[in-house]
């Protein structure tokens, strides 16, 4: 009795561990992760209803006398419920479901965010209909209520783009763009990640996501457009130590391309695609020593610089807003 009851708790507390409002299926903030959803507890009820006949089912076989059936009966119980029952309950579900695979409409007014997976970060590029695009890394975000189109590919391996409240997982293919649109129906704060495998850090490559109300959206996005100015030792110090061959920070005169966009790397809530809170220590340790954090990080470390020339060049870093 009690193996059955710790069996219990453990089983429980692993389920329950998988519970989260900001990466699950079942806690969606877009309108195809509730399609999703719906879909999932309908197909749900009725395994439980099926799998609960059966069980019925088998204890009656069970407990019947011998030669309960003839032959012609049992063949005929066989013919029902294995082939004509099952046939009309899985076509009768395949059309009503049906209508949740229909594309979401694109138009032409609507947001395109191209985001190209990379070992093991995204790049994102807005592009307003209408505006110069601009660019991010590592964070997204939508406008709620309106419709939003991805344009998904890759620099390198094939990765997954899924953000789980908002759609369904697709995938990103170097050499092709695939389209995911989507819509956000509430504001917060989320996550995503990379679904397939990708090399070391593939579990370390996660995605920010914020959904933000129209009006605070168009504001953000022009605040983004903006360069960010920031000065200091830090700023001679990541010059000097070859930074910008990689990055870039607009106005600042850093225009490398290989790496994530610097320029309002100080409105950012997380380092490491979605893995390190942003503190100055964190900047700093990741400057220094990637690997650490990303094993197979294509950032070269920078184990020469001083605890403190790093920290410069970290609080640089998050004085761009």
């Amino acid at each position: 009795m009690r193996g059955t009851r710790v069996t219990i708790i453990a089983g429980a507390a692993g389920a329950l561990s998988a519970c989260n409002a900001h990466q699950s299926t079942l806690a969606p903030f877009g309108a195809d992760a509730a399609d999703i959803r719906h879909l999932f507890l309908v197909m749900l009820a009725g395994a439980v209803v099926i799998a609960a006949g059966v069980a019925l089912l088998m204890r009656h076989a069970v407990r019947a006398p011998e030669d309960r059936l003839t032959h012609h009966q049992g063949m005929r119980l066989v013919l029902w419920l294995g082939g004509v029952i099952p046939t009309v309950v899985l076509l009768g579900l395949l059309v009503w479901s049906l209508p949740y695979m229909k594309p979401r409409p694109l138009g032409p007014a609507d947001l395109q965010i191209a985001i190209e997976g990379e070992q093991f970060w995204w790049r994102v590029t807005y592009r307003p209909p209408g505006a110069a695009a601009v660019e991010s890394a590592n964070e997204v975000r939508i406008p709620v209520g309106r419709t939003v189109a991805f344009r998904l590919t890759a620099a390198d391996v094939v990765h997954s783009f899924w953000i789980p409240g908002l759609a369904g997982k697709m995938d990103m293919i170097p050499g092709r763009t695939n389209t995911l649109v989507v819509r956000a129906d509430k504001a917060g704060r989320y996550r995503g990640q990379c679904a397939e495998f990708c090399g070391l850090s593939h579990a370390l490559m996660a995605l920010d996501v914020v959904a933000m109300e129209p009006a605070a959206f168009d504001a953000w996005l022009a605040a983004e457009r903006r360069p960010a100015t920031a000065t200091g030792q830090g700023a001679a110090l990541f010059a000097a130590n070859g930074c910008n061959a990689c990055h870039t920070i607009r106005r600042a005169g850093q225009a490398g391309a290989i790496g994530p966009d610097l320029t309002h790397f100080g409105s950012r809530q997380t380092l490491a695609a979605g893995i390190l809170p942003m503190t100055t220590a964190n900047v700093a340790g990741f400057i220094r020593h990637p690997e650490k954090t990303k094993p197979g990080v294509r950032m070269p470390a920078f184990p020469q610089l001083t605890h403190g020339e790093a920290t410069a060049i970290a609080r640089y870093l998050q004085g761009l807003q």
